[in-house]
């Protein structure tokens, strides 16, 4: 595992070197998948898995398609200025040098003294099973321990994707414009990359599928609602690049996704306000049915389906706003 450890650390260097320094957007864009990618290994590799499913979700999934998204409307190459400057130069190496001296004093992998083991985690370790009783405890403490934090966290993505709709839905009247469905069918996809098409569709019902399984296995295994949302908003984001925009626009139409987000949300609150109007703390899950641990089961899979459902939706809205954006 060690070695499995450096030679994925150092992938991620020189994956992020080369996205750095590539000119081929095209290739700049593959290379930020593959950083990501590598960086979900390294989480695995920390014991982390959790962590690494959304990063490989969010990374190398959402982020890549959003990347190729606005390439497809963009030139292939950068046209930049060749000029050098030392003072980034000069910080950044400071700052590595900083991060890596801070780095010798952090506690070895496992090693059951550090401050983390000695705080809070054991609680969590000894309590989960009796109050919750679910295998995976990262699930326990995002959705229940903590499920004010994971509801606060659903709505500044619900806030997000509202803002960034109402940002791009802005049109200046004084400039003549050119409607986003002209623009899909004039720019469609990547047809011009084979491999990219090929390989691509036959993904989009893999990620489908695998983010179901994130979804509702979240309790048992590494994953849950804001993993599951990003893999499901993943396939369907692709699709729009493969077959063009205004497809998947006009199969999932902005303001039915902004109505599955509010849905979301609503279900998260929905929740915790069914749990106090029973007697119980808001979102305490313990009180929705007769057995407090069913109750925990039922409320830890009412809420994760909220933020699976609201993350979905304001990915893809975001992608359909940006994909079909006016040009001008």
């Amino acid at each position: 595992m060690t070695f499995l450890g450096f030679f994925t650390l150092a992938f991620v260097a020189i994956s992020a070197v080369l996205a750095v320094t590539s000119r081929n957007l095209f290739e700049s864009s593959v290379w930020l998948g593959i950083f990501s990618l590598m960086m979900a290994a390294n989480f695995f590799i920390l014991d982390a898995p959790d962590v690494a499913i959304t990063e490989a979700a969010v990374g190398a999934g959402v982020s890549t398609v959003l990347f190729l998204g606005a390439l497809a409307l963009t030139a292939e190459h950068e046209h930049v200025k060749e000029k050098f400057r030392w003072l980034p130069v000069v910080v950044m190496s400071v700052l590595g040098v900083v991060l890596l001296v801070v780095s010798f004093e952090q506690p070895l992998l496992g090693d059951y003294t550090a401050p983390v083991h000695q705080h809070v985690a054991p609680w969590y370790l000894s309590e989960t099973p009796r109050l919750i009783d679910i295998p995976n405890i990262v699930t326990a403490i995002l959705a229940s321990f903590r499920g004010y934090d994971t509801l606060g966290e659903v709505i500044v993505v619900f806030t997000a994707g509202i803002g960034v709709i109402s940002v791009l839905g802005f049109r200046p009247k004084s400039k003549s414009t050119l409607r986003g469905s002209s623009l899909a069918q004039r720019v469609r996809g990547v047809q011009h990359h084979a491999v990219l098409r090929v390989v691509g569709k036959l993904l989009i019902p893999v990620l489908m599928l695998f983010a179901l399984v994130v979804q509702f296995h979240g309790k048992y295994t590494p994953g849950g609602g804001f993993s599951a949302g990003a893999l499901f908003a993943a396939a369907v984001m692709l699709y729009g690049i493969l077959e063009g925009a205004d497809k998947s626009a006009k199969a999932l139409p902005q303001l039915v996704m902004l109505r599955l987000a509010a849905l979301g949300a609503t279900i998260y609150s929905g929740v915790g306000l069914v749990a106090f109007f029973k007697g119980g703390n808001f979102l305490n899950y313990s009180v929705l049915v007769t057995d407090p641990l069913a109750g925990q089961y039922l409320g830890i899979l009412l809420i994760e389906f909220g933020v699976g459902l609201t993350v979905t939706a304001v990915l893809i809205m975001i992608f359909n706003a940006i994909a079909n954006r006016d040009s001008y």
